[in-house]
């Protein structure tokens, strides 16, 4: 019976979420409820519809830019991006030897922090190779911090008065996946959105070098692989700067992606499980949130103090 019940509610809540003025923290509120309170009926579907459907949601916010903003933004984040980049490992390698964690569990919650959450979590392991276990650890770490920052975040921002521009590069330098940098920038404004967006794929771009650095380190062999969503982010901003008179036609293509965001941040909460949470230890939890509390302290001050607010 409960199994039945989660089913409705699961479809229930995707059917809200479809609807235009649905906000992120709804959506995201009503996946957690689901996903503790009933258990998520499709867990592995779940997963993997959110994952897809985030991924073209990406693309479909490049219609929403022109391809000197992404640029200009790119460029402009460029620095911030290496050296937060460079901090975060650092720090989350310090931290994991003071508090004892494993050192592939360390490496993977550093590396999600600093670059792209499960995305680079999942790309390193292999080139650690990292046990199952050490894997959803740093996974479960991170995913339950993502849906904290999602909340979080938009409400520090408001406290602060932190203009449109400032609060979408932080979100995108200083939260860890995608989906909630996304999340918690549309929920603050829609320049925070195309900012956060663009600063996050910037970041993201860095999961390439990282793994490969790693690979070469511990003799494992990778491939170069570059996002394919990243490239339809750009293209997409490309084709939209290049064929400016179907204007209505991409601010529909943008406005439909931003509706798509608000369903990938349902199934996003819908995956946050009791099991899942029962999968983080106290030490890497620790690690996760203080290594993620520094980034988000730093890059913020940062900001400020270049006047960038």
């Amino acid at each position: 019976m409960q199994r039945q019940i989660a089913k409705i509610a699961l479809l229930a809540g995707l059917a809200v979420s479809a609807v235009p003025g649905t906000s992120t923290t709804l959506a995201l509120v009503m996946g957690a409820a689901v996903g503790l309170v009933l258990g998520n009926p499709w867990p592995q579907r779940s997963s993997l519809w959110s994952r897809n459907l985030l991924q073209l949601s990406v693309v479909g916010l490049g219609f929403g830019m022109s391809i000197k903003e992404v640029v200009q933004t790119g460029q402009s984040s460029l620095v911030f991006s290496v050296v937060g980049i460079s901090f975060t490992l650092l720090t989350g390698f310090l931290l994991g030897h003071v508090l004892k964690v494993g050192p592939n569990t360390s490496a993977l919650i550093s590396a999600g922090t600093a670059i792209c959450g499960g995305s680079a979590i999942a790309a390193l392991a292999p080139s650690l190779k990292a046990k199952d276990e050490e894997t959803a650890v740093a996974l479960a770490t991170v995913f339950t911090l993502n849906s904290v920052a999602l909340l979080l975040f938009p409400m520090i921002g408001h406290l602060l008065q932190l203009n449109q521009a400032t609060f979408g590069t932080w979100a995108g330098l200083a939260i860890h996946d995608t989906s909630s940098v996304v999340g918690a920038a549309a929920a603050f404004g829609s320049q925070a959105l195309a900012t956060g967006t663009t600063v996050k794929l910037t970041r993201a771009i860095w999961i390439t070098p990282v793994v490969l650095a790693v690979a070469a380190f511990n003799g494992a062999d990778r491939k170069l692989h570059v996002p394919l969503f990243i490239i339809g982010f750009v293209l997409a901003a490309a084709l939209r700067t290049l064929v400016p008179q179907y204007g209505e036609l991409w601010a529909g293509l943008a406005a439909t992606a931003r509706q798509c965001l608000v369903v990938t941040l349902f199934l996003v909460g819908a995956g946050l499980s009791r099991e899942v949470l029962g999968k983080v230890g106290v030490r890497p939890l620790v690690q996760g949130i203080v290594l993620w509390g520094v980034v988000s302290a730093a890059t913020l001050t940062a900001l400020l103090r270049l006047g960038l607010a």
